[in-house]
């Protein structure tokens, strides 16, 4: 006799031993970042003996806790399968608002409230014509990515905002007490863990994640998408002018063109962080990991004199090898044998680590003798 849909020999699912699940834990994407960061840093150590010191390690951090609050709610957006090109510009917008009050003689904390409540707008404004009007995001964020940056240009034109007070400038220069953490760092630990747990354990974030994996279907599911996703470009815009203003207290001052090109280190951070550009996959340590990489991968270089411009050949390969590895590790995911699946992509994660090695060297060639 058949045996009726659903039962125990129809639904029975495969059982995995304790060595399958140890293995399919290591072949994470995030593994292969924990693996190039540990590289990195020995190759940095090797180069430089300035490297491993506390003081540095945690100085440096200041130079892209920018990114990293910029980066957090572009997590959620590119898991709903969208992007926003305007970030940077919400950023130099924000921070150009709040210096044009400064110099209009407005008190700094009423005018950083008034730059947060700008970003949150541009968000507003790109969230409404995305998910209301239903237009594209790549052409909605990369036209506002030209207007918002036009804005602050006309706000300051081409003089800079200075002579902010201590207590503001402490946002960006500041350490905790007498500890040598930086005041930005600590928002940053604080804003990822709130993004991480909305993301991972609340319902907001798993509508992310419906939204990235089939938007229509969300949308007869009863997802309220529109919303949603308003939500989420407020969040970035608000987030954009918070990292405007430590940016600001960082430099001690504004000029309209503030954050300009940080917009594609963001997206090279969050893609690389395993967050798959067709929505509906990726996780908020594996964005924060890619932060890290990136991060000292730029301090190595800077402390061996690499070139700016070579370092932007680095984040431009990054951004290829983002979307490159994780191809072909789903690729090699899709072999049957666990063991060859494993072995295929540590001699993945091998190969990258050579290639930056090999990279690091060869680039000090290119700084011309003095």
């Amino acid at each position: 006799m058949t045996k009726p849909i659903g039962s125990a020999a129809t639904t029975q699912q495969p059982a995995y031993s304790a060595r399958d699940t140890l293995a399919r834990l290591l072949v994470r994407w995030e593994w292969l970042l924990v693996v190039l960061i540990i590289a990195v840093a020995v190759l940095n150590t090797r180069l430089s003996p300035f490297f491993l010191r506390t003081n540095n390690l945690l100085r440096t951090t200041s130079d892209f806790m920018e990114i990293g609050i910029m980066m957090l709610p572009m997590v959620f957006i590119i898991v709903t399968g969208n992007i926003d090109l305007s970030i940077a510009s919400t950023l130099g917008l924000s921070a150009s608002f709040m210096g044009w009050l400064h110099i209009m003689g407005v008190n700094i904390w009423l005018a950083a409230t008034a730059a947060l409540l700008v970003g949150a707008l541009a968000g507003l404004l790109n969230g409404v014509l995305i998910a209301r009007l239903r237009l594209p995001a790549l052409v909605v964020t990369l036209g506002t990515f030209s207007f918002y940056r036009g804005l602050a240009y006309a706000l300051l034109g081409d003089q800079a905002a200075r002579g902010y007070p201590p207590a503001f400038t402490s946002l960006g220069q500041g350490t905790l007490g007498r500890t040598r953490i930086p005041v930005a760092l600590l928002i940053f630990v604080l804003l990822a863990l709130a993004f991480g747990l909305v993301l991972n354990r609340m319902t907001f974030g798993r509508y992310l994640y419906v939204i990235g994996n089939n938007e229509e279907a969300s949308r007869f599911s009863g997802v309220p998408t529109v919303r949603i996703k308003i939500a989420m470009y407020v969040l970035s815009g608000l987030m954009a002018a918070l990292a405007g203003l430590i940016l600001a207290a960082r430099f001690g001052s504004t000029r309209p063109d503030i954050g300009t090109g940080l917009e594609l280190t963001v997206i090279t951070v969050t893609v690389l962080g395993g967050i798959s550009i067709f929505g509906g996959s990726g996780t908020m340590i594996g964005a924060i990991l890619a932060l890290l990489l990136i991060g000292i991968l730029r301090f190595g270089m800077g402390l061996v004199n690499i070139q700016g411009q070579v370092q932007d050949i680095v984040i431009g390969s990054l951004l290829i090898l983002s979307i490159l590895l994780p191809r072909l590790a789903g690729q090699l995911s899709a072999i049957r044998s666990w063991r060859g699946a494993t072995l295929g992509k540590i001699g993945l994660a091998l190969l990258v680590t050579v290639l930056f090695g090999w990279f690091f060297f060869w680039s000090r060639t290119l700084i011309p003798a003095k």
